[in-house]
């Protein structure tokens, strides 16, 4: 395994996937960390835990997860937990992060059912209670910090009682918990309600989380690219990274310096060096961030 399992700040990774299994083994290209979704490694024995142990040996590892439901009312699923354990202790992951959405909850008779999306949650006091609680359980079960996932959301609730950036600023003090910033999920978010200008709404929300004093707690940036599909801007995932999402994400990291930097692609998925492309762009510009710091220190 690689000496230090710890993501530098400088880190630009791609999300691995099997396309690029082999080549990736194979070719060894620079890259900060590899990132794959938690619940596709969750059996121990078969071929692709026996890949993720060799992309171990290579780079560091970020799991990230889509089925704890940190967001859900009954809590949080105790064998998918402990299958999430089990991993972490076979692959001493850099980082473990999740959404800030729910996806259980209870049906009558048939007791509590896992709805396999990622439901947004209200920005409510009562809502921020559950997630800590929830968090709260995973890192202890875990016994280290984890990260939570702003999302893309296509409804508005209209009970609301703080804004999204103060509701994960808080979360981040209760829980001890640390944030994944997604910033295409902010522009997706941005373009569906109509904004005028969507980038300077972008800009605004990362200045909100700053001045809520939340930048410390931003332990990875997410990157990708999105479309439109009938009428509705779509988190799919499936291209390239827009420029302006690059422009968001240059103001991120004028307010919080560098930070671990992962470029999703999930859908209609490109050769590699397409993928090596991407987060090279994301690594030159943490390294300009970096140098920006180092003027003004």
């Amino acid at each position: 395994m690689p000496s230090s399992n710890r993501l530098a700040p400088m880190a630009a990774g791609i999300g691995l996937r099997h396309a690029h299994y082999a080549r990736v083994a194979r070719e060894r290209p620079e890259l900060g960390f590899v990132e794959v979704h938690s619940e596709n490694f969750f059996c121990p024995d078969d071929a692709a835990a026996q890949v993720l142990r060799h992309m171990r040996g290579l780079y560091p590892v970020s799991l990230h997860g889509v089925g704890l439901a940190l967001g859900s009312a009954c809590g949080v699923d105790g064998r998918h937990l402990e299958r999430l354990a089990a991993l972490v202790e076979r692959i001493e992951p850099a980082r473990v992060s999740d959404h800030a959405c729910f996806a259980r909850a209870p049906l009558g008779a048939r007791g509590v059912v896992h709805a396999n999306d990622l439901l947004p949650v209200a920005f409510t006091h009562a809502q921020l209670r559950v997630l800590e609680s929830n968090v709260q359980q995973v890192q202890e079960r875990l016994r280290r910090p984890i990260l939570v996932e702003n999302l893309s959301s296509y409804i508005e609730f209209g009970d609301c009682e703080m804004p999204e950036p103060e509701f994960f600023a808080e979360l981040t003090r209760r829980s001890g918990c640390g944030l994944l910033l997604d910033v295409n999920n902010l522009m997706v978010n941005a373009r569906n309600r109509g904004a005028a200008s969507p980038l300077r709404e972008v800009r605004a929300w990362l200045d909100a989380l700053s001045h809520a004093g939340a930048g410390p707690s931003v332990g990875e940036i997410h990157l990708a690219g999105h479309s439109v599909q009938q009428g509705l801007v779509i988190d799919d995932h499936g291209s390239a990274v827009s420029a302006p999402v690059w422009q968001a994400y240059e103001h991120a990291l004028g307010l919080l310096g560098p930070v671990p930097t992962l470029i999703e692609w999930d859908t209609a998925i490109p050769e590699l060096p397409v993928l090596l492309d991407e987060a090279a762009q994301a690594r030159e510009r943490l390294a300009q961030a970096a140098s920006r710091r180092a003027e003004l220190a």
